[in-house]
């Protein structure tokens, strides 16, 4: 199964959770907390957990849909922000004020299983399972609060990735801009624009294609030699539904979530894109999680 793609915007609806309380209600200072403020649960350390479920290519090019789970985290331990990311998790070491620009630097890192699992295209099978990945690397970012109103916000991140498991020994940089912004107490909105920019040994471990003897002549794709560019390009929406009516008290939430990425440059003229699979990519899903 392919969940790397889905994971960025339903990551967005758990950080739009959190952002919504803390501009909405920032109790500042002793002399400016507002009578009978009573608090968040983002008040100091807060977490949020969640599972989802998302329908998305099987992998990165592919026109074959699989169903995949989706776990997610986020909050703050000790001053550290705990965010997701795509198959993983990325850590900010900046303790930030709220109701104020906020600047992010820490460290990412996530597990890329393109074509490692669950390949469902008979052709692209019999080239091969690939290994899995592990990607680390630094991340930062900045946010800008009260954009177009009070409670709404504007984020930038950039994560520099590199592969420390001997897989695809590639890079890749993730560029995203997001907007958040809550509908009503209970009720939040985000939208998220990305890219992805790999390196050569990157391209060249998933978008070429060697000439094996080992696939019938009649299933062999034409050899293909992938280089260094963008690999894809999307936008994801989302929607999410605090039960209780307040997002401010934490506790159960659902979301639903849709997206829609391109493949870009060799990733979109890789054989296993243009004749096995699509450059388009979609996404839908959903799913549940719960502040405390």
């Amino acid at each position: 199964m392919r969940s790397l793609f889905a994971v960025g915007p339903m990551a967005a609806l758990l950080a739009a959770f959190a952002a919504m309380p803390a501009h909405a209600q920032d109790p500042g200072d002793d002399a400016s907390t507002p009578p009978g403020y009573e608090g968040t649960v983002f008040d100091g350390d807060w977490l949020s957990v969640g599972v989802g479920a998302v329908y998305l290519p099987s992998y990165r090019g592919s026109d074959d849909y699989v169903l995949s789970p989706l776990p997610l985290i986020q909050g703050s331990l000790k001053g550290v922000a705990i965010s997701p990311r795509p198959g993983g998790i990325a850590l900010d070491f900046i303790p930030d004020a709220d109701g104020k620009v906020a600047f992010s630097l820490g460290v990412a890192g996530r597990l890329d299983r393109n074509r490692a699992v669950q390949i469902k295209d008979r052709v692209v099978k019999q080239y091969g399972k690939l290994d899995t990945a592990v990607e680390v690397g630094p991340t930062v970012g900045v946010s800008f609060p009260g954009v177009l109103n009070q409670y709404d916000s504007l984020s930038v991140n950039v994560d520099a990735l590199w592969d420390v498991a001997g897989a695809n020994h590639g890079m890749i940089v993730t560029p995203s801009v997001t907007y958040f912004t809550p509908l009503s107490r209970g009720i939040a909105a985000s939208l998220s624009l990305s890219a992805t920019h790999m390196d050569r040994d990157y391209a060249d471990y998933y978008y070429s294609t060697p000439v094996l003897a080992s696939v019938p002549v009649a299933d062999r794709l034409p050899g293909f030699q992938a280089g260094a560019g963008w690999e894809s390009a999307g936008a994801n929406a989302l929607l999410g539904f605090d039960l209780d009516g307040d997002l401010a008290n934490g506790g159960l939430a659902v979301f639903v979530v849709g997206g829609y990425s391109r493949m870009l440059e060799d990733a979109k003229r890789s054989p296993f894109t243009s004749i096995r699979g699509d450059a388009d990519q979609w996404t839908v899903g959903a799913g549940i999680g719960y502040t405390f």
